[in-house]
């Protein structure tokens, strides 16, 4: 004898949703949501591409970002994360296939990042947010102190996030929330936000952005997938400076400095004369090498993205990458001269003016991290960051034009 069930969704029946969605305060915990993988790699994409945020101390990566520096094969890694999160949005809430996706992006707050009681749907031009996820890719107390999420009434009060731990709630009155000022470390979230108005779908701006590249799958030794930089003043904190940029630093140079990186050009001392007419922010959208402490990697990087994209996808993969997997040729390293050593030093003098102040923010985001350095895998990383790039190109290029058929970013089982 067979027994055959009707599926019922929630949205017909409410006594299928879960209590809590049903609660004054709706809300809910998905622990483990993201895997440990996604999570490195999602931190990757952010330390290699974020630019400063909406908040002091914040910084951000969003998608229409990537796509705009040259970089649109990273929102790749984000697809099946949208699907499935705006899946589980809506079974839980109980407006399956109302939904569309306002917004993603990954969210860092640093040393002194704070903000109090507020709503997501709290000012005139938010009103379309309808409910919101946040995914945590670091846990709190090993990368971060500070920064937990409060909830003014109902329950959970408090969440203490692990990495891969999500959590989805109503964007109104209903889930008003604050988070506590960081004292150490990155606080990094992959944040969305989805509305019920068509005409806030971010798919659509996506679509229309990726569209009006020159997408074409690269051949091997292409400059096609090089990240391009995007205006210097969205690299530069704190954002007040960016006008005269007379103190502060350039988040980029702060990345590599703090993981033991440091920029080496040969036109800088050309551009520390006093009848130049450049400045040091040209110098890093030119070719750059990489030193570090008396060793030179003699490589030219294209410019300030194509080298911190290597070296953070070094930090994400070194530590279980085998010596066997890494194709290389004799490492070419060569030792700094005393030349090369000064125009080192002034590019460090000109775009991290203020260390103290770099060390600050990112030196603290550097809690519970720590990868050896090895000279032969490093100069192996390169190809290895080509293919990874290439083979996201490829996917992208491939699923692009059912995307533009149907104006909406998807997972495409048909095409593999």
């Amino acid at each position: 004898m067979f027994i055959i069930y009707h599926s019922v969704s929630s949205s017909e029946n409410p006594f299928l949703r879960p209590p809590m969605a049903e609660s004054e305060h709706p809300r809910h915990i998905l622990h483990g949501f993201l895997s440990p993988d996604i999570c490195k790699e999602l931190d990757f994409i952010h330390k290699s591409c974020s630019t400063i945020g909406y908040r002091q101390s914040v910084f951000s990566t969003t998608l229409s970002h990537l796509i705009a520096t040259n970089s649109p094969h990273l929102i790749m890694p984000f697809i099946p994360l949208r699907e499935k999160l705006k899946e589980k949005v809506e079974e839980f809430f109980g407006c399956e296939y109302e939904l569309f996706i306002e917004f993603t992006g990954l969210i860092s707050w640093t040393k002194g990042a704070s903000i109090g009681w507020h709503s997501d749907d709290n000012r005139p031009y938010l009103k379309q947010r309808d409910y919101a996820a946040v995914c945590y890719l670091k846990s709190y107390g090993v990368d971060f102190g500070g920064g937990l999420f409060h909830f003014q009434d109902g329950e959970p009060a408090t969440f203490v996030p692990m990495a891969g731990d999500a959590l989805i709630y109503t964007a109104d009155s209903r889930n008003i929330h604050s988070v506590d000022e960081i004292t150490h470390g990155e606080r990094l979230t992959l944040t969305l936000w989805f509305s019920r108005d068509k005409s806030h779908d971010e798919d659509y701006k996506l679509v229309s952005f990726l569209t009006k590249l020159p997408l074409n799958y690269p051949n091997t030794g292409s400059n096609t997938y090089l990240p391009l930089p995007a205006s210097q003043n969205m690299y530069w904190f704190p954002p007040e400076q960016s006008e005269t940029y007379e103190s502060g630093f350039d988040i980029r140079c702060a990345r590599l400095h703090v993981l033991g990186y440091q920029l080496y050009s040969k036109n800088a001392s050309f551009v520390a004369d006093a009848h130049s007419s450049r400045d040091f922010s040209d110098i890093i959208l030119e070719p750059l090498r990489v030193a570090r402490g008396s060793d030179l990697f003699d490589y030219e990087f294209a410019n300030i993205l194509h080298l911190l994209q290597v070296v953070q996808f070094y930090h994400w993969k070194a530590p279980e990458l085998k010596l066997s997997e890494v194709k290389t040729e004799p490492a070419k390293i060569v030792s700094v001269s005393a030349s090369q050593q000064e125009n080192i030093r002034l590019l460090k003098l000109e775009l991290l003016k203020d260390q103290h102040l770099m060390e600050t923010i990112f030196q603290s985001g550097m809690y519970g991290e720590h990868v050896e350095h090895d000279l032969v895998k490093f100069s192996g990383i390169v190809g290895l960051w080509e293919s990874y790039t290439s083979n996201l190109w490829h996917d992208l290029v491939l699923r692009l034009p059912s995307w533009i058929d149907n104006q909406s970013i998807f997972v495409d089982t048909s095409v593999e």
